[in-house]
């Protein structure tokens, strides 16, 4: 069994992203998934942990027996692609050393405007896709750790401004979820995205300014919920930030900074919340049925919310980080000028939105299949193809 370091992903984005409003509550990191997945059975945090949350132990254990993630006895085993993956984060962990650090002593304080511009161009320049700055609020910051050495410690985070950017995940790698190609894009993205944080978050100390990059494993902020608030996308569905050209495609990284910058405007879209509620692509292709049809009372308010353990217990079953949910969405398609009109027409126009939905369907199908595996994918061991539906799909 390979020891996976996949420590960060969607079902965390999927578990918390609408679990709340928007507002001053902080979710405690050490009740998400991959905080869970982490808990020896047996050891005195696990015992302290599940006195504390007993209603959570049998869901827990659900998940424990099966092989896990990128495991040798996953369903969508493969050697060579689990061995990348894994690969992969390890580098990532690397990165961790490096989110925080000693600032300048000699403080170079430039106008927020122009910062807020070179940061901005900076970052993109580096790879990513998109970027916004919001005034860090509460609700974006966890409660408490939930890994690591800190694990228990109250987050106290005093940055004012957060500077969040998305990075595209390559449409060919996620078109093969549930299989693990879209697990070895996950990971080469939470690179990136890392590397880019730590690039940004060091610029700033070397200027002067308290700064710590967010990275996969070592987060103090809840991403989708700042990069929300910075303007970058709409909370869906499936819990998953929706960007304007990518939809759920995306990855996403975060600086936060004491250095005062300009706030991103931010308009609401209510297309993406009313698209999302005439297309079930999502509720009909998840194999773990964890993504709900229907909205729920949470918290006093209607929403859609989504069942993390199931979500989390179909991957320790696979082995991957799955993503069927962002594979067949509609929004999710290449930006190319064709999908650029359709993308433009669901924001303009309720019945445009209903008929792209079912036009959707009619093109790839009610049930797409995931993409065969590519001929270079399949080192060291048959060709893999699937007819139907992925291995486990419910």
């Amino acid at each position: 069994m390979l020891t996976s370091v996949l420590t960060e992903s969607p079902v965390t984005d999927v578990a918390r992203g609408q679990e709340r409003a928007l507002g001053s509550h902080r979710i405690d990191e050490r009740d998400i998934m991959f905080s869970r997945l982490h808990l020896e059975p047996g050891s005195p945090r696990s015992e302290a942990y599940y006195r504390e949350h007993p209603d959570k132990q049998a869901a827990d254990d659900r998940f424990r027996a099966l092989p896990g993630l990128l495991s040798d006895g996953a369903s969508a085993h493969h050697p060579v692609q689990f061995a990348a993956a894994d690969a992969i984060f390890r580098t990532v962990e690397h990165l961790r050393a490096l989110v925080d650090g000693e600032v300048a002593a000699e403080r170079v304080d430039a106008d927020p405007q122009a910062m807020t511009d070179f940061l901005s161009q900076w970052i993109l320049k580096l790879g990513a896709h998109s970027v916004g700055v919001a005034e860090l609020r509460e609700g974006h910051l966890y409660s408490h750790v939930g890994r690591g050495d800190d694990y228990g410690q109250r987050v106290e985070l005093k940055h004012r401004f957060a500077i969040a950017f998305t990075y595209e995940m390559d449409h060919e790698m996620v078109a093969r979820a549930p299989m693990a190609p879209t697990t070895m894009e996950s990971a080469r993205c939470y690179l990136d995205t890392g590397a880019i944080a730590v690039q940004v978050a060091m610029l700033l100390r070397n200027l002067g300014h308290a700064a710590r990059a967010h990275i996969d494993g070592n987060y103090r902020v809840v991403c989708p919920l700042v990069a929300h608030d910075a303007g970058l996308g709409e909370i869906g569905r499936m819990g998953l930030l929706m960007t304007p050209a990518l939809g759920p495609r995306v990855r996403i990284g975060v600086v936060s900074t004491e250095m005062p910058l300009v706030v991103s405007p931010r308009h609401h879209d209510p297309s993406v919340e009313e698209f999302c509620g005439v297309c079930d692509r999502c509720v009909v292709m998840c194999p773990a049925k964890a993504i709900s049809r229907d909205k729920r009372d949470v918290d006093g308010e209607l929403r859609w919310q989504i069942d993390s353990e199931a979500c989390f217990t179909y991957w320790c079953r696979i082995g991957t980080d799955c993503a069927r949910c962002m594979s067949v969405c509609p929004q999710a398609h290449p930006d190319t000028p064709f999908h650029r009109a359709v993308r433009w027409g669901v924001r303009r126009s309720r019945l445009f939105r209903r008929v792209a939905a079912r036009a959707d369907e009619w093109v790839y199908g009610k049930r797409p299949a995931p993409k065969q595996l590519a001929a270079w994918m399949n080192a060291g061991q048959p060709a893999v193809r699937f007819r139907g539906a992925p291995p486990d799909d419910g």
